[in-house]
């Protein structure tokens, strides 16, 4: 979420961001805040004053008793500053719960670089790698898969429901080759492997991700508080709650591996049975803590990172800036990554790769200290490296033969052992 202290002191900026998101509804949330707020700062002020005024009595009390004196004046004065200091913690506990409300639907500031926009449809083509190739009566990747022994669909529904899938031999073979790639290249990097928990709880939850997504997105754990993970950036990003690190020590470069679970399964396509549109599915995360100085410069090196990966994968792609209308609430600039994908004949997202500023920070705590002193909150960046389902169906689509087989991409051969499935 964004500082109360960063949204006072740049109300007009935060108006027009809103204003560029199309979300005007949420410009009397940002005054009723600050109005909140500064409530909240004279009520605290008046109440500890009250505190300070029940340690002086108690104190005037003792003194009092010792000397001899009278002291029912004093003790009926203390005796009616417990209910003041508690109806006082009581407005202060309203008041910041409402703040927290509030902060929670205001969307982090966008980049001055990023488009106006009410949807995809508007987002900025950045550039283009590749030739996409125009096949001829392409097969479906979930029906050649099914065919060829490599996956089923039908079984998996059967047990599990829509939106999940048994991987079987070499399929599984590739799956494995596509994460052993991608964090075998992410450690030339200098980025960390982590293989985060599969599930987190609401609270470290809620402060790296929009609420919407605990009805929309997330699977719940029922009677527990407990959330299955969606991607291996969020609780990478919660690992470090309440820690401040050293200024020397950033960036902070990790490579999260997981396997992710969602029930909310993307827009329809050509095909609706297959590995695009799942509930679970395995994916390689980039994930950055940055100085605030250096963050736009780890984007862009973020975004070159996934595009070499795809590119050693010769996946035809194009890359786009995504609108203020598509972006979502956590970003402050987002690029994707579009495969190219034969048998829709179009491209289709594969990679994200986001800066999120300090919104996540800021909800975690999470800061740096400065060679000064002084603290501010660290910059959060993620970026997908390898969502595995996509990636079999781009290169099923891209890499099938006339007869129905698959090419193994060149890239990986050496964790396959073999340069074409099934045959």
């Amino acid at each position: 979420m964004l500082d109360i202290k960063f949204i006072k002191e740049n109300i007009s900026d935060v108006k027009k961001d809103l204003q560029k998101r199309g979300e005007k509804e949420k410009v009397g949330l940002v005054y009723e805040l600050v109005k909140k707020n500064d409530e909240f700062n004279e009520l605290r002020e008046s109440n500890e004053k009250l505190r300070h005024k029940r340690n002086l009595i108690t104190r005037e009390i003792n003194e009092l008793r010792k000397e001899g004196r009278d002291i029912k004046a004093k003790v009926k004065e203390a005796q009616e500053l417990p209910s003041k200091i508690e109806a006082s913690d009581s407005k202060l506990h309203e008041l910041e719960q409402r703040m927290q409300e509030i902060l929670q639907q205001i969307p982090n500031v966008l980049h001055s670089s990023v488009p106006a926009g009410k949807d995809e449809t508007e987002n900025k083509q950045v550039r283009v790698w590749g030739k996409p190739k125009k096949l001829v009566d392409i097969h479906s990747h979930g029906e050649i898969l099914e065919d060829k022994g490599l996956a089923d669909f039908k079984r998996a529904a059967k047990i599990s429901g829509a939106g999940f899938h048994f991987l079987k031999g070499d399929l599984v073979k590739l799956s494995l080759a596509l994460i052993n790639f991608a964090t075998s290249e992410l450690e030339k990097k200098g980025f960390t492997l982590i293989e985060p928990p599969y599930m987190m709880r609401k609270q470290p939850y809620s402060a790296v991700t929009e609420m919407h997504a605990f009805q929309d997105v997330m699977y719940k754990i029922e009677g527990e508080d407990s959330y299955l993970i969606a991607t291996s950036e969020h609780p990478i990003a919660a690992m470090h709650m309440d820690e401040t690190f050293k200024e020397e020590d950033l960036p902070i470069k990790y490579c999260g591996v997981s396997t992710n679970f969602r029930k909310e399964i993307g827009s329809h396509g050509v095909d609706t049975r297959g590995l695009f549109r799942v509930h679970q599915f395995s994916k390689v995360e980039m994930f950055v803590f940055s100085k605030q100085k250096e963050s736009w410069k780890m984007h862009e090196e973020l975004l070159a990172t996934a595009e070499a990966l795809v590119r050693k994968l010769k996946i035809p792609y194009q890359v786009v800036n995504v609108c203020s209308g598509d972006i979502g609430m956590i970003a402050a600039k987002k690029y994707d990554i579009n495969a190219w994908f034969p048998r829709q004949n179009k491209y289709g997202e594969i990679i994200s790769c986001s800066n999120c500023t300090s919104y996540q920070a800021a909800s975690l705590n999470i800061k740096y200290e400065k060679s000064s002193g002084e603290k501010e909150h660290a910059h959060t960046l993620n970026s997908t490296a390898i969502a595995v389902g996509r990636m079999l169906v781009a290169i099923t689509e891209n890499y099938q033969n006339k007869d129905g087989s698959i090419s193994v991409p060149l890239a990986l051969q050496k964790y396959m052992g073999k340069k074409v499935i099934g045959k």
